[in-house]
């Protein structure tokens, strides 16, 4: 029996519009937008005030696009209205010439948008804000209206907020802790499989396959570009940095625990007492994880364990076996780091764990800092021709201030339309703007055809305000759903319904539509073409060939430091710089149309590299002090040769990479002598000092970034596969 066509129709609006996010927000729209215009146009009978009403509705409901549940949407939303008041004040003011509001739109296009390096609330609101300019800087010059424009954009956020909460509101979306968490209990069930390994329980090395492959595929969700833009720890803030650093910390537990599930001597080894080590951290993780998403009667992250809760018996251990106490070492360290970021991230301002004396760099040097401090901190990291922040922001803001010159020299009747135009369909990219050129021509005409032929047949004002519920609906509802043609056809039919509601119109007003959106479209793709044609392609290339560089550095000056020979800390710094600029190159990328000439890297593999020697050289070096390798310096010294080898492959492949291609993969590096079999010999011959084993786990961990290295150099998977 077939389904209904009420069944299927609804189950296409639920693939196209999951939870119904689009319709719910545009029934919030339709309903604010018409109480505000309806009671400020006809009711109060003041044109100016229902103009930014409806226009403060508009650009807070539908061009800002905020994280969070909607009560913390709404007080987004409120909060930027000061900062709304300052946009439409200066944009009444410099409406005086075409010059000074060019000039205007320049400075206020490019702080608006480089505003987003602070993070996805500030990227959320920009096009909302860059509206209250664009609106306020055009003729007429009347100061005068300044209070009415003032009100009407109060009444308009406010009403927008007010909705939020009260009308059909949106579901929770998933938070990146509630990922997160999720994550870190997949990885306690695989830590807690490698503990029945090691007490032979039948079937645990399959068990521990299984969960590996679910702990990877839940800790890829919690990668960035995996993420949507509002869900993105991205912030300057102290908690955001946290979770970025217990994400990465999670990284590495999985790819300590990954190879060690796989490690032939760990099966059947039968030690109770390193396998209750391993369950203790699986707890950890999970007590981390309930923390994280605030669960009722969570209880309190306690001080991890650290590697000093090992078992005695490593010190009768054979070579084989102290690999494998070295990387329940290490895991342990990962899982404290992991705790650490946790309990920042969700305790009180300041707080954060003791650390030992001469430790290494502060991997949570920001716990301690103020917002302020971090915040222009960020901002100060992206004052750099390779952030594709920066790019973006001087993109747009020449974009729109190309426009504003040209709508007030032509002298456009509604030369707001031009800069909204531009606003809307630029992309990062020249390609993707043109991508978006004919379907929004095609819609624009359509629209403008439809509207053109609804003011020849009826030119009453009434018939317009009967229609501007439908024509709300349409345009925030409809639109969107069937693709950027449809969207721009209803806008411009909506609009039309607007302006011939505020000022007599004829079927003129659809042809200014037209040409508006014309020169608004031609003015984004001559942009585009001028300034970083390619978007962040380019920037991907250079930024990872840099963090690769710098990350092969600091693995060097880490083992050095740790064998007492040089201060890690100037490298760790750089190695920090560069992984946020080459993160934000590489989550931009994800949201364009791939360049061709770039498949031949797998950016992913090429991105893991650089964050394992960085993350992990960092985790090594917070619970160790400077020279804690120096006791034993042949070893050391060993050690030190390894690593100045890698940081010569990882600045070899990043030269590659910055050329996008790799046609030389690195060669197999040879180990630093048998480090574990020299570490067994020195426990045989009397030392007992734990930290011997940090040896063995810094060999292993170089180890591990050669294998990332050859991983990295591989052609990619092909898109079949």
């Amino acid at each position: 029996m077939g389904r209904r066509p009420g069944e299927e129709l609804r189950d296409r609006l639920r693939r196209r519009d999951p939870g119904y996010r689009l319709i719910r927000r545009a029934v919030r729209l339709t309903v604010v937008a018409s109480l505000t215009f309806y009671g400020c146009r006809y009711g109060l009978g003041d044109v100016t005030l229902a103009t930014y009403a409806l226009f403060g509705t508009v650009a807070t409901g539908s061009f800002a696009q905020l994280p969070g549940p909607p009560a913390v949407r709404a007080r987004t939303v409120l909060a930027a209205v000061p900062v709304a008041w300052v946009l439409v004040a200066v944009g009444t003011v410099l409406a005086v010439s075409t010059a000074a509001a060019s000039a205007g739109m320049l400075a206020v296009g490019f702080a608006v948008a480089f505003a987003g390096v602070g993070g996805p609330r500030l990227v959320g609101l920009a096009n909302a804000l860059q509206l209250f300019y664009i609106l306020a800087c055009f003729p007429p010059y009347q100061p005068g209206t300044l209070p009415a424009r003032l009100a009407g954009v109060t009444l308009g956020v406010v009403l927008v907020a007010l909705a939020e909460v009260t009308l059909w509101p949106d579901p929770a979306p998933a938070t990146f802790p509630q990922r997160l968490a999720a994550a870190a209990g997949g990885l306690a069930d695989l830590v807690d499989a490698l503990a029945d390994m090691l007490v032979a329980r039948p079937g645990a090395a399959e068990e521990a396959a299984r969960r590996h492959a679910r702990a990877a595929q839940l800790l890829d969700e919690v990668r960035m570009p995996r993420l949507p833009m509002t869900a993105r720890p991205t912030s300057a803030g102290r908690r955001d940095r946290a979770w970025r650093d217990a994400a990465a910390a999670a990284q590495e537990v999985l790819a300590v625990a990954g190879p060690l599930a796989s490690r032939p001597e760990v099966p059947g080894s039968g030690d109770a007492d390193l396998a209750g080590v391993l369950r203790r951290c699986a707890a950890a993780l999970r007590r981390s994880a309930d923390v994280a998403v605030r669960r009722p009667g969570a209880p309190a992250v306690d001080e991890p364990e650290r590697a000093a809760a090992l078992p005695p018996s490593w010190r009768a251990a054979g070579a084989a076996r102290l690999r494998v106490d070295a990387a329940v070492r290490t895991l342990l360290d990962h899982v404290g780091t992991y705790a650490t970021a946790v309990r920042i991230a969700t305790g009180p301002p300041g707080r954060r764990a003791a650390r030992p004396p001469e430790a290494g760099p502060d991997q949570f040097w920001y716990a301690g800092r103020s917002t302020w401090s971090l915040y222009r901190q960020q901002f100060r990291a992206h004052l750099t021709p390779r952030s594709v922040y920066l790019e973006g922001a001087v993109r747009l803001a020449v974009a729109l201030t190309a426009a504003r010159v040209v709508a007030g020299v032509v002298n456009l009747q509604h030369g707001f339309w031009v800069l909204l135009a531009t606003l809307s369909l630029m992309r990062a990219s020249a390609s993707d703007t043109r991508t978006t050129l004919r379907p929004a021509l095609i819609g624009t005409l359509a629209g403008g055809a439809a509207g053109g032929l609804l003011l020849l047949v009826s030119p009453e004002r009434q018939a317009y305000a009967a229609l501007l519920p439908l024509a709300l609906v349409l345009a925030f509802g409809v639109g969107p759903l069937l693709g950027l043609g449809w969207a721009q056809a209803l806008l411009t039919l909506l609009l039309i319904v607007v302006f011939a509601q505020l000022n007599p119109a004829s079927w003129q007003l659809a042809g200014a539509r037209v040409v508006d959106v014309a020169i608004g479209a031609v003015v984004g793709v001559l942009a585009g073409l001028l300034l970083w044609p390619r978007g962040s392609g380019g920037e991907l290339r250079r930024n990872a060939g840099a963090y690769l560089a710098a990350s092969g550095r600091a693995v060097e000056k880490i083992v050095e430091a740790l064998a007492g020979t040089a201060d890690a800390r100037g490298a760790v710094d750089a190695a920090r710089r560069a992984e946020a600029l080459a993160s934000a190159s590489f989550v931009q990328y994800h949201a364009e149309r791939h360049d061709p000439r770039l498949s031949q890297v797998d950016w992913d593999r090429v991105l893991a590299a650089a964050h394992r020697a960085s993350h992990g050289g960092q985790a090594l070096l917070a619970d160790r002090r400077p020279g804690a390798l120096a006791p034993w310096p042949g070893p050391a010294t060993a050690l030190v040769t390894r690593a100045g080898r890698l940081r010569d492959d990882y600045a070899d492949l990043g030269r590659q990479v910055t050329r996008g291609r790799i046609d030389r993969p690195p060669a197999p590096t040879d180990p630093a002598g048998d480090i574990a079999r020299q570490v067994h010999g020195l426990v045989r011959d009397g030392e007992d000092r734990p930290e011997v084993l940090s040896l063995v786990e810094v060999d292993g961990w170089l180890d591990d970034l050669g294998g990332h290295l050859r991983r990295a150099a591989a052609p990619p998977p092909s898109r079949d596969g």
